[in-house]
């Protein structure tokens, strides 16, 4: 029946107007992403321009654990190879916060359906600015080979193993996070609130750090419910690897490496589509734009292969780590005072804020003997006195599981044991060659990526599926991962002129017996 409007009163009727003018108008500020009236602030980056950020990732950013970034090299010690790498995390962190907003503000304008609302983009966004909270000094260098060689070391002496099984850098961010949100509260309690963020919503930022497994059937994620499951896919996604924290450092690193970046993340963001794919929503992208995909985890090998896992980049690092090693007090019983918490430091995110790169300059200058082999090292550095490289082969298929690669290193030893040098004034010791195991990959192990991303068509855009084989070019490799050994040499301190003549001589019987050891082993040698 219709009603008829004239039957209520003209108060009642404006009342009710009132309400539903009122209720229109919280629905609108509740998904509506214009920030216009927010004071943003404008950032002058040299990868994206001109970029404006939300005032409270602002606030997030002038804080002591956030500034630190500042001090905390992006690609650790590849500055002394490439010159130009010398970019902190700092600056990533920012453009990883803009390119998330980015994405959600795309699938928000193509996507009213998604209901996306302010909260959902600025948790987000947050998650962005803050993924590589975590972070040691030289980046990867601590959570990737001195945590591990810690860990070793305790076990080794017999002392108090309390570091995780297997700690990242992820789990650091997450604790620092809740440090920024305590101390943003204790100088505004309603610091949240004032910008429509809750509890529910720091929960859901710290699982956008963590990223959410795709293999889990059951949604077990407390921040968002199911539906909203394509938002944990933006900043760290293990679902496939596409995520706007590598589109910022493949752009970033390559800019200041020198490496052409042939990715372009800036068409994948216009094609970016949220489907329902097994009952569950994830990002996904349109199926002419496989190539570009492609190309994207082809730039993650390129920049492993040239950069990030470069000979003397590697060794160097490795020269790092030995450095801090030997200076963490914490791997010895009486924990010496006049060397550094670094393993320990992990514990608490308030140690763990004074633990920089500067933790380098501090060793450098120190006058304490306990810290004299590390400034040995870092002198060498300095100095350029590192380690000889010798040689570099591919392991072929056969040779890549684990305890085939530790007989390698058996055989190597064995190798050099039994070299009999062409030069007999010259002998060789396997303690002076050590043996190094690298892996390369596209991403995701020995698997083609590909496989992992959802495409949908223009004539269908809300069903996606993964890419046919017959769609994909015939240039791609058969192979998507290779693993690599390498043998350097070990200089001696402090050389004589007929030392160094005696070190030549070493490392080119070291090469003769490294190229008889790839012939015995493997083929073809590097």
């Amino acid at each position: 029946e219709d009603i008829n409007c004239h039957a209520f009163p003209e108060p009642e009727k404006q009342q009710s107007w009132e309400i539903i003018t009122d209720e229109l108008k919280d629905i609108l500020k509740k998904y509506s992403l214009d920030f216009s009236k927010e004071q943003m602030k404008i950032f002058n980056d040299p990868i994206h321009g001109h970029i404006a950020l939300h005032p409270l990732l602002v606030k997030i950013t002038d804080t002591p654990q956030f500034q630190r970034l500042r001090h905390i090299k992006q690609l650790g010690g590849k500055y002394l190879v490439y010159p130009g790498a010398s970019h902190n995390r700092f600056e990533h962190s920012l453009g990883v916060a803009y390119l998330a907003g980015c994405l959600v503000k795309i699938l928000h304008d193509n996507q009213p359906e998604l209901k996306i609302t302010k909260q959902d983009f600025l948790c987000v966004q947050i998650a962005g600015l803050c993924h590589d909270l975590g972070h040691g000094p030289f980046s990867h260098v601590f959570d990737g080979l001195v945590i591990p060689k810690a860990k070793t070391m305790k076990q080794i002496r017999g002392l108090y193993d309390d570091i995780p099984e297997k700690w990242k850098h992820e789990q650091m961010s997450v604790l620092m996070f809740d440090d920024i949100v305590k101390s943003l509260k204790t100088e505004n309690e309603n610091m949240l609130k004032e910008h429509g963020l809750d509890e529910k919503d720091v929960k859901f930022i710290e699982e956008l750090i963590e990223g959410a497994k795709d293999s889990v059937a059951e949604w077990t994620y407390e921040g968002r419910a199911e539906d909203k499951s394509f938002l944990y896919e933006i900043v760290a996604n293990k679902q496939n690897g596409i995520d706007v924290d590598k589109w910022d450092y493949f752009a970033r690193d390559c800019h200041h490496l020198g490496i052409r970046n042939s990715f372009d993340h800036q068409r994948l963001l216009k094609f970016a589509r949220v489907c329902e794919v097994n009952g569950r929503n994830h990002i996904c992208f349109r199926d002419k734009e496989a190539d570009n995909v492609y190309d994207m985890f082809r730039t993650r090998y390129t920049l492993h292969r040239q950069a990030y896992q470069h000979k003397i980049c590697n060794i160097i690092e490795e020269m790092f780590a030995e450095v801090l090693v030997l200076a963490d007090r914490d791997l010895h019983e009486e924990k010496p005072e006049d060397m550094l918490k670094i393993s320990e430091a992990i514990k608490t995110a308030e140690e763990y804020s004074k633990l920089t790169d500067e933790i380098f300059e501090q060793i450098s200058s120190s006058t304490a003997t306990n810290l004299q082999e590390s400034r040995n090292i870092l002198n060498k550095i300095v100095r350029r006195k590192l380690p000889k490289f010798v040689g570099e082969a591919r392991l072929t298929e056969k040779n890549m599981s684990k305890k085939i690669q530790e007989i390698l290193m058996k055989s190597w030893k064995a190798a050099v044991q039994k070299y009999k040098p062409t030069d007999p004034t010259v002998s060789l010791n396997a303690e002076e060659l050590p043996f190094y195991l690298v892996d390369l990959d596209h991403g995701m192990k020995d698997k083609n990526p590909i496989e992992s991303v959802y495409f949908y068509s223009k004539r269908n855009p809300n069903q996606a599926s993964t890419i046919k084989d017959y769609q994909l070019s015939s240039f791609l490799p058969k192979k998507f991962n290779e693993e690599l050994v390498r043998v350097y040499y070990r200089r001696t301190d402090d050389q004589t002129v007929e030392d160094k003549m005696e070190e030549k001589k070493k490392v080119e019987e070291a090469e003769k017996c490294f190229q008889i050891w790839c012939k015995d082993n493997f083929e073809p040698c590097v």
